[in-house]
């Protein structure tokens, strides 16, 4: 979905924040008592599944987001210490945003060069290229939404990388966005995306002129890493579904990047082995790291260990139940806030884990995200009474209340809709959808689960309006450091068509005027605004989320692992290797 897709699930895409000011002051704790990193040695990680691109203008995938924010550079990146602030990357300085809100302008850094074959030093034009390329049939880019808003982007995909005028260069270290409506401040913040990767239009052309870009396998690189090539580009290093090696970026200059890089190479092992045994291996190994959160049984047993080998990051994200807000009964508002209202949430977080999974969420903006505290934080809106933390654990009382609210004087619902509600045949997707059948039941509302396919799941069936899912479990995380990238996706009704992320398609009027508005503000009187839309979609009941995600790692006892909060997963250009 929709916001960055985590593998193996994904639906899905950072203030004084309790939750996470705690977390860096434990992980602060934890780095002060360890000795200072050292430069050099090789790590392997072993990964869960494979990348689903290389190809920065593809990619989607948090495991695709790590490889590439170690091997290339986009205009902005997330420091490990710091989700809320991006740090100019390929950019010199942050980006500059006009008065009304149309122009965005942005400056390079002089001295990053491409790694061999290519060389030379990047220019403002890769950059634009960069951006034409994504919006091809070829290439595939997989959020246009956050580009759509440049003058003469594509509506819809093109065959063939074609020019959009909005994009201007006036000089080898100067890009300019023209955009179609005010919508500056978010647009610059999602230019922390992989699309403003440079690419090299004279050496990326060829591949981009087939039907199906091939520079996926002989990407130009510019972090500190890349994917082991030969003369002509092609990535040897990669080896689909097995491992994907690293090596140092010959070409990068150290002078003109904030990442310490102090490996010197990274074997990333993609060949799908058992989480539960690989979380094993490397609690048990030297220079290993797991690149996904194991099974709570595999989390106790190295607990159990007394050895310091698990690291927690926020992943910047919600996970929830969406209601069909076309659908009888749901489209009766409160018949979704008696469903809220009880709804056990600390179930539902069970079923995917228990608290290794993340806090119990309150309401929809995330921790690690601004907007976070504006909305109440922890606590999120006490006087909202059918979802607060008071009612964690369901409150039939109250979910009866509305029930009778709704027409239904028994409190409890006597239609004869049978619910259909969908999810993946795998775990945790399976366990969460049968907790949510418990509690519709007791509510006297008939369901019926269907199982399908990870990868079904939303092309198929949640995403898809016509199918008439009535419920999907679901998740979405953060693209950038703005709370309007992470609602208005999500819940924005004009923006529901034939294929859809707003899942319960969710259509207010009020919400959708608020979200303009909002759209237009900055500083703290836009945090304000989001967190009241916030407030809204929870009192409309729009879906239920029951945890904010976060990441639970395993490293083993020889290797300083530092996660990223932006993904959710190792910043490997911050790892090291301990004597």
């Amino acid at each position: 979905m929709l916001g960055r897709v985590r593998i193996p699930e994904r639906f899905v895409l950072r203030t004084a924040v309790i939750l996470s000011t705690m977390s860096l002051l434990v992980a602060g704790a934890a780095r002060a008592q360890a000795p200072a990193p050292v430069p050099g040695g090789s790590l392997t990680m072993l990964a869960s599944s494979d990348v689903d691109f290389l190809d920065p203008g593809h990619t989607y995938y948090t495991l695709g987001y790590m490889v590439t924010l170690a091997t290339n550079r986009p205009l902005y990146s997330f420091a490990p210490t710091d989700a809320l602030h991006p740090v100019p990357d390929l950019a010199a300085d942050q980006p500059v945003i006009s008065v009304d809100h149309r122009t965005v302008t942005v400056t390079l850094k002089p001295g990053i060069r491409y790694a061999p074959p290519v060389s030379r030093e990047v220019q403002a034009a890769d950059v634009k290229y960069a951006v034409e390329r994504f919006f091809s049939t070829n290439v595939g880019g997989q959020y246009s939404n956050y580009f759509d808003a440049i003058k003469g982007a594509p509506t819809r995909p093109t065959h063939g990388v074609k020019a959009i005028s909005g994009i201007a260069t006036p000089d080898p270290r100067t890009i300019v966005f023209h955009l179609r409506r005010p919508a500056g401040v978010a647009f610059a913040a999602s230019l922390v995306m992989p699309i403003t990767v440079p690419v090299p239009k004279e050496y990326a052309k060829r591949f981009d002129a087939k039907k199906t870009s091939t520079y996926n396998t002989h990407v130009a690189f510019t972090g500190p890493y890349m994917v082991q090539n030969n003369a002509a580009g092609a990535l040897t290093g990669y080896k689909p579904n097995r491992s994907i090696q690293l090596v140092r970026n010959p070409s990068w200059d150290r002078a003109t990047d904030y990442r310490p890089a102090y490996l010197d190479a990274i074997t990333i092992k993609t060949d799908a082995t058992s989480v539960n045994t690989a979380a094993n291996q490397v609690a048990a190994g030297r220079d290993l790291l797991l690149d996904t959160t194991p099974p709570s049984a595999a989390l106790a047993r190295i607990r159990a260990t007394g050895a310091n080998l698990l690291t927690t990051v926020s992943s910047g994200g919600f996970r929830y139940f969406s209601m069909n807000t076309r659908i009888k009964p749901f489209d009766n508002v409160n018949v979704r806030r008696a469903v809220m209202a009880g709804f056990d949430r600390i179930a539902a977080r069970q079923a995917r884990g228990g608290a290794d999974a993340g806090p119990i969420a309150t309401h929809f903006l995330p921790p690690d995200l601004p907007g976070f505290a504006e909305a109440g934080g922890l606590n999120g809106f006490p006087d909202i009474e059918h979802f607060n933390s008071a009612n964690a654990s369901g409150n039939p009382a109250l979910a009866a209340k509305y029930l009778k609210a709704a027409g239904y004087k028994s409190g409890k619902y006597t239609g004869h809709q049978r619910l259909l509600l969908v999810a993946t045949e795998t775990q945790p997707g399976r366990a969460e959808i049968q907790v949510a059948a418990r509690q519709l039941q007791k509510l006297g509302i008939k369901v019926r689960v269907r199982l399908v396919a990870q990868d079904a799941v939303y092309n198929d069936w949640c995403q898809r309006p016509a199918k008439k899912v009535a419920m999907c479990v679901a998740g979405w995380f953060k693209d950038s450091a703005d709370p309007e990238s992470m609602l208005a996706p999500v819940f924005k009704g004009s923006a529901i068509g034939s294929y859809t992320d707003n899942l319960s398609l969710f259509r207010e009027p009020k919400v959708d005027a608020a979200m303009n508005a909002a759209a237009q503000a900055v500083g703290d009187d836009r945090l304000a605004k989001w967190a009241a839309i916030d407030k809204q979609l929870v009192g409309d009941a729009a879906g239920i989320p029951f945890v904010w995600d976060q990441s639970t790692l395993v490293h083993a006892a020889n290797v300083a692992g530092v996660p990223n909060p932006y993904d959710g997963l190792w910043d490997l250009s911050f790892t090291s290797i301990t004597p």
